[in-house]
Formats: structure tokens, C-alpha cells, sequence
């Protein structure tokens, strides 16, 4: 789940920094330079360069970023018809909301399955506690009878 949640906020960081650097009117390959740069994820950029490499080439984008396996595949389709419509940035941050949304509630269901188990393991320790404690005086009761 944690590897899941990580690999949705890598999506998220490089579509809407991508978008925005697009969008600004930076260059396709500089900003995927600068996108590899600062995606704070080794892998991901190793596949964002080998994408550059590729467009480089004369690819498209989604070609690259489909066979590195990292992106699921409804970021490669939407990329490929924000290329194929030529509104590229516009689908990329809206990749990235859709995957800040996901991360959230991802999150957020996390944190409800959690809360009622640390209840539960917080009681226990309580009880242990609370049995440690009378113990000791139940025994010296029973030694003055």
C-alpha cells in the first residue's frame, strides 16, 4: 500500500510540474529534463529520461512511458490524446489532480482502518498495565490474611 501511494504522488509530482512547465512555454525536452531533475525518485527519472531519449527520436511521449511500466495506463491515454489534440499540459494537471485525489483518499482510508486499531492496542496495553498494578497489591492482601 505504501509503495502504491508512493508511485501515485510520483504521478502527480511529474504530470502537474510537466503541465506547468508546458503550459509556461518551456521546451518538451527541457522540461522533461527538469521534470527527471526533480522527481525525487530515481526510477522515475531513469524512465523519464529514457522517454526523452525516445521523443528525441522522434517518439511520441506515451510510447516511452507506457513500456517503462511505471505509469498506469490511464496517464499514457491521456497523454496520448493530450498530444494527438495538442492540449498536452491541460491533460497533465489534470493527471495530477486525479492523483492528488487518489493519494488522498488512499490516505484517508488508511488512517480510518488505523485509528480503531490503536485504539484497541492503546486498551491492551491499559489492561496490561492496570493487571501489572494489581497484582502486586491482590498478592500483599492475600499475605496479610
Amino acid at each position: 500500500i505504501v509503495g502504491e501511494i508512493a508511485l501515485k504522488m510520483a504521478v502527480a509530482r511529474f504530470a502537474r510540474t510537466f503541465g506547468t512547465l508546458i503550459a509556461s512555454g518551456v521546451p518538451m525536452m527541457r522540461a522533461l529534463e527538469i521534470v527527471g531533475e526533480t522527481s525525487g525518485n530515481r526510477v522515475l527519472a531513469s524512465a523519464i529520461d529514457d522517454a526523452r531519449i525516445s521523443i528525441r527520436d522522434g517518439s511520441k511521449l506515451s510510447l516511452p512511458l507506457e513500456q517503462s511500466g511505471l505509469f498506469p495506463a490511464m496517464v499514457t491515454h491521456m497523454v496520448d490524446i493530450g498530444e494527438e489534440s495538442g492540449r498536452l499540459s491541460e491533460m497533465l494537471v489534470k493527471i495530477g489532480d486525479f492523483y492528488d485525489q487518489e493519494v488522498e483518499q488512499t490516505v484517508k482510508g488508511l488512517t480510518s482502518m488505523i485509528e480503531p486499531m490503536l485504539i484497541i492496542f492503546m486498551g491492551v496495553i491499559v489492561g496490561f498495565i492496570a493487571i501489572s498494578v494489581m497484582t502486586p497489591i491482590f498478592k500483599l492482601v492475600n499475605s496479610i490474611q
